[in-house]
């Protein structure tokens, strides 16, 4: 313990023993290493919680994911908050497992983005165990109802309008969705503004999908089958899974398939062709949303509302005008 905070084991010893003569700073230092090493604190430092925070990932494979850990982890740094980072692993580490570890920490507050608040249809239980404990959350992007956390999100439907009618100048008719899930928030709030926009989507022009490049591929090619020429996708590795079901099929991107991605996550001006999606304001909602946490943490009651970002479309290489036939 001594060697990890760079002080010296009579040090270590004073702030266990909870003895004078031990800078605030170093007392702090000390017991965050306790925190972070996973050591149970010692009873009488146990009142107070620890200047911890969870932040709840469903993976770090999709890009947008460890932008949005970049961004609140170094809001939370500044405020003298230690984030402490937890990613679901397939048959591993559960949400709610996650958030058992982290009330055994005696963690100060939890940011979810991406999590299972935003399924309709998946256990929520170990919310209402925060909820219980009072322990300040929020929520990032698009969560169902009636759980009672204060939220930021990217406004699904402005983002489908963008990309909708960025598709429709370029003169396309023929415009299809892949979509995540049935019960996925998000997606139902992209489906929703789609409908509202065309007067009612026809169902064989949504295709469901998982969120990664191999279900947007699966997706994007029964669209295509059904003559689509426009394809809008949940996040970026669909769009990518889109553009790799085009070209398996023979067509040219933007040539004949035009496809929008939605996040605008890294790396998505490097692909070929670089990738025409709605940009998340990353920066601006992970700033939020620590500031949300913060509030709560300090005592001040902060409303269960959800702010709503405008995204921006980002217009590159993979849509063009729509085929003449």
């Amino acid at each position: 313990m001594a060697k990890k905070v760079g002080v010296s084991e009579a040090t270590v010893s004073r702030v266990l023993n909870g003895r004078p003569g031990v800078s605030d700073a170093t007392r702090q230092a000390v017991l965050t290493a306790l925190d972070v090493l996973g050591y149970e604190r010692p009873t009488q430092l146990r009142g107070e919680r620890a200047r911890l925070v969870g932040l709840v990932l469903p993976e770090l494979q999709n890009p947008i994911f460890p932008a949005f850990a970049e961004v609140i982890g170094g809001a939370l740094a500044q405020l003298g908050l230690t984030p402490v980072l937890c990613t679901q692993t397939k048959g591993g580490v559960s949400e709610a497992d996650y958030v058992e570890l982290l009330l055994q920490q005696q963690v100060s507050g939890v940011v979810f983005a991406g999590g299972l608040y935003a399924q309709a249809d998946a256990p929520h239980d170990h919310y209402r165990r925060l909820a219980d404990r009072n322990i300040p959350v929020v929520l990032v992007n698009a969560a169902i109802e009636h759980l009672g956390f204060p939220g930021v999100s990217c406004d699904d439907a402005v983002a489908v309008e963008q990309a909708w009618r960025h598709l429709a100048s370029l003169g396309h008719e023929r415009i299809g969705l892949v979509l995540g899930p049935g019960d996925h928030m998000p997606s139902a709030r992209k489906l929703a503004a789609a409908q509202a926009l065309t007067g009612g989507l026809p169902e064989e022009r949504v295709a469901r999908a998982i969120f990664s490049i191999e279900g947007g591929h699966a997706a994007a090619a029964r669209l295509i089958d059904r003559g689509v020429t426009g394809i809008i996708c949940a996040s970026d590795p669909l769009a990518l899974g889109a553009i790799r079901a085009a070209r398996r099929k023979g067509y040219d991107v933007p040539g004949r398939i035009s496809v929008v991605g939605y996040d605008d996550s890294a790396f998505m001006n490097c692909t070929e062709p670089p990738l025409t999606t709605v940009r998340q304001p990353i920066e601006a909602m992970g700033r939020a949303a620590v500031e949300l946490l913060n509030a709560q943490i300090g005592g001040t009651a902060v409303p269960a509302e959800e702010l709503l970002f405008e995204p921006e479309l980002v217009v590159r290489g993979s849509t063009g005008q729509a085929p003449h036939d």
